[in-house]
C-alpha cells in the first residue's frame, strides 16, 4: 500500500481536506512547475519550441496511460464539456433513438445531451437512482427494457458523481453495441485512480481534467476519440490542426491532420497549465493506481466505520469506488448543516446530491481520519 504523501503537499497540521472530488491540493512539484512557466512567458524571446513540442506530446502520453489507450487516440482539450460538445457534434442523433443518462448527471455530461434531443427528437431516458443502490443493474435492465427505443447514445460515468457509486460499464457495453449505441465516459471522477481501459469499457469517446484526481491546473482536460471515430470534424478550426491550411488569413481550410490530435484545442501549447498537469501526472503513475487505491480504499473504510458508528449509512463497500464515500445523515439532521459544521472544526467536505461527499487522496493520513471521527461524534 502507498504510504502518506503528505510530503509533498503544502496542508497544515490542523486541516484535513476530504474535498478533492471538487478540487485537489496541488502538490508542491506541480505548483512549481507552474510558476516556472510563468517566468518563461515573461520572456517569450527566450522559449525553446522544440521542447514545447515534445512538452506537448509527454503529456499527451501521459493522459493516455491511465486509460490503456494510445497517444494517437488522445486529444488535449480545456474541458469534459468541451469533449462532450465535441462528441455530440460528431454523432449522428435520430429520433427513433433514445439518449441514456443517470438520474443526477453532472452538468458537463447531462446538458449538451439535453439540448441534442430537443434539436432532434431522441428521448432522453433518465435512469432513476435505485433503491438498493446498484446502478448497474438498474442501468442494464433499462437498455434492455422492452417497448422502449434503441439506444443512440449512452452518457455514462464510472462511478457517480454525488456519492462515489460503482458503474460497470465494462457489464453495461456489449448490450449496448447490440442497440448500435455510442458510449461517451466521463472519467472526471475516475481516471488516475481507477484502473480504466477504453477498450474494455467500448469507449467512443471518454473525457476527463486535471484539477480533481490528476493533482493538476483548471482548463487542462484530455479526450479519447476512438480510431473509428478520429475522422470527424473538431470544434475549433485553425492554423495547427491542418495538413495544408494555405494561407490561413485567406481561410482556406486545407486538410485536418490525422489522429484525435486533430480535436485537440486551440492554444494548447500552454507554458504554464502543461507543464503543471505533467508533473502531476508523473506523480500518479509513479504511484500507481493499484497501491494508490489501496490506500484511498483503507482511508475510506475508516471514515465510514466511524461515521456509521454515530448513525450516518454509508454506501455499500461492494458498490462503492475506493477513494469516494457518500454518508446520509441521520433522520432529522441534514448534510448542509454537518458539511460547515465539520469544516470548523478542519474537516472539509461537500454536501452534493443531499449527501455528505467525501474524497480522500495520497495526502490523507490517520490523524486526518482521527480529526473526521472526532468531528463526526459531535453530531451524536
Amino acid at each position: 500500500m502507498l504510504p502518506s504523501q503528505r510530503h509533498l503537499f503544502d496542508i497544515p497540521r490542523d486541516v484535513a481536506y476530504f474535498n478533492n472530488g471538487s478540487y485537489t491540493p496541488l502538490p508542491r512539484s506541480v505548483r512549481e512547475a507552474g510558476e516556472a512557466g510563468v517566468a518563461v512567458k515573461s520572456m517569450p524571446w527566450l522559449m525553446d519550441h522544440d521542447a514545447i513540442a515534445q512538452r506537448v506530446e509527454a503529456v499527451r502520453t501521459a493522459a493516455a496511460g491511465f486509460i490503456g489507450a494510445s497517444p494517437d487516440d488522445m486529444a488535449i482539450i480545456h474541458s469534459a464539456a468541451y469533449g462532450v460538445a465535441t462528441a455530440a457534434a460528431n454523432l449522428d442523433i435520430t429520433a427513433d433513438t433514445r439518449i441514456l443518462l443517470i438520474e443526477g448527471e453532472f452538468p458537463s455530461q447531462s446538458l449538451e445531451w439535453a439540448r441534442r434531443a430537443e434539436l432532434t427528437g431522441a428521448m432522453i431516458d433518465l435512469v432513476p437512482r435505485p433503491d438498493d443502490g446498484d446502478w448497474t443493474a438498474a442501468l442494464l435492465q433499462r437498455i434492455e427494457q422492452p417497448g422502449l427505443p434503441p439506444v443512440g447514445i449512452a452518457a455514462l460515468t464510472p462511478l457517480v458523481w454525488t456519492d462515489g457509486t460503482l458503474i460497470d460499464i465494462e457489464r453495461l457495453a456489449p448490450a449496448l453495441r447490440q442497440q448500435g449505441a455510442a458510449i461517451i465516459i466521463d472519467a472526471t471522477q475516475a481516471a488516475g485512480v481507477l484502473s480504466l481501459d477504453v477498450t474494455r469499457l467500448g469507449a467512443d469517446y471518454l473525457v476527463f481534467p486535471t484539477y480533481k484526481w490528476l493533482l493538476g491546473p483548471y482548463t487542462l482536460a484530455f479526450m479519447y476519440v476512438a480510431p473509428a471515430r478520429q475522422n470527424g470534424t473538431p470544434l475549433e478550426q485553425y492554423g495547427t490542426n491542418r495538413i495544408d491550411g494555405g494561407d490561413p488569413f485567406a481561410g482556406h481550410l486545407g486538410a485536418s491532420i490525422p489522429t484525435a490530435r486533430r480535436f485537440d484545442m486551440g492554444q494548447r501549447n500552454n507554458p504554464v497549465s502543461l507543464p503543471m498537469g505533467l508533473a502531476g501526472m508523473e506523480l500518479l503513475h509513479q504511484w500507481g493506481t493499484g497501491p494508490l487505491g489501496e490506500r484511498l480504499r483503507a482511508t475510506t473504510d475508516g471514515m465510514a466505520e466511524h461515521a456509521e458508528i454515530r448513525g450516518f449509512r454509508a454506501i455499500p463497500r461492494p458498490l462503492r469506488a475506493p477513494h469516494i464515500l457518500g454518508l446520509r445523515t441521520p433522520p432529522g439532521l441534514e448534510a448542509s448543516v454537518v458539511v460547515p459544521a465539520l469544516a470548523a472544526r478542519g474537516v472539509h467536505v461537500a454536501e452534493r446530491g443531499g449527501n455528505i461527499r467525501i474524497g480522500a487522496h495520497a495526502y490523507n493520513d490517520d490523524e486526518d481520519v482521527a480529526r473526521f471521527a472526532d468531528a463526526i461524534a459531535s453530531f451524536a
